[in-house]
């Protein structure tokens, strides 16, 4: 059965952030992720984690004013020392929250810069952030994202990202791989999955239309979870989904699979 991480971003949000950690921990999850660490004192999450027995699996790169609509600055040739800096950070709370793995949002192109000038930006930064993530003794995630949800993201598919890890030329890259943004943009889950596990990080979830549980659309998760196993994946799954109502009503499509074992 795989490993499954509750995103507390996305899960339990009826509670304080701080209190979806235990939460968490009695709805029987073992590891949790989530987008950013940084408006919280590192011993406070470390605090949390250890309290309820949960590993931290993943978190973001600082990625600019989330508030104000960016979602990665990895791709602006203007912010390239703000990038730099926020490397440093995520590898500060990664090493006190023992996160192995450090995922990068490379953001939307801004305007008035062109294709080419952003991509050169990326592997630049991507070449920094790897080297030192490596130094550091953690892992390097990119993800490609939907342009649905988010409109002029640079980094779309999974192909894309592998060709990227490629220019970098790091062996300490990994692509994250979300089902979700996946199924809208390529589908073909299972036959990329089988190809290209080896260079798969992580993995996270939901069901579409509408990012919710397992279950709710067009996904066929039970068949998707018998592949994963029968690749071999022993990493974790993020549950990154908008539960229809209450996360624990919710988690159906996880007792479901228990009981399939």
């Amino acid at each position: 059965m795989p490993k499954f991480a509750a995103n507390l971003t996305m899960l339990f949000t009826e509670l304080p952030f701080m209190q979806r950690f235990e939460a968490a921990a009695k709805a029987g999850f073992k590891g949790v992720e989530y987008l950013f660490p940084y408006p919280f004192e590192k011993k406070e999450l470390a605090a949390a984690l250890r309290a309820n027995g949960l590993e931290q699996v993943l978190h973001n790169l600082p990625a600019g004013d989330w508030d104000k609509g960016e979602r990665g600055i990895a791709c602006h040739p203007d912010r390239t020392g703000e990038f730099a800096e926020g490397i440093g950070v995520a590898i500060n709370y990664a090493t006190v929250l023992g996160c192995p793995q450090v995922n990068c949002l490379v953001g939307k192109v801004p305007a008035g810069v062109d294709r080419d000038a952003a991509h050169k930006t990326v592997v630049a930064n991507l070449r920094l952030a790897a080297r030192e993530l490596e130094a550091a003794g953690l892992r390097l995630l990119v993800e490609p994202i939907n342009t649905f949800d988010i409109p002029g993201f640079f980094l779309t598919r999974t192909d894309q990202a592998l060709a990227l890890i490629d220019e970098v030329g790091s062996a300490n890259m990994r692509v994250q791989y979300d089902i979700y943004h996946a199924q809208r943009m390529e589908g073909e889950l299972g036959n990329t999955l089988s190809k290209n596990l080896a260079r798969i990080g992580h993995i996270q979830l939901a069901d579409n239309p509408g990012r919710g549980e397992p279950g709710t659309g067009e996904i066929n998760y039970p068949w998707l979870f018998r592949h994963i196993d029968s690749l071999g994946y022993d990493g974790w799954i993020g549950c990154e989904y908008k539960p229809r109502a209450t996360t624990i009503e919710g988690l159906g499509w996880r007792h479901a699979l228990t009981q399939q074992q």
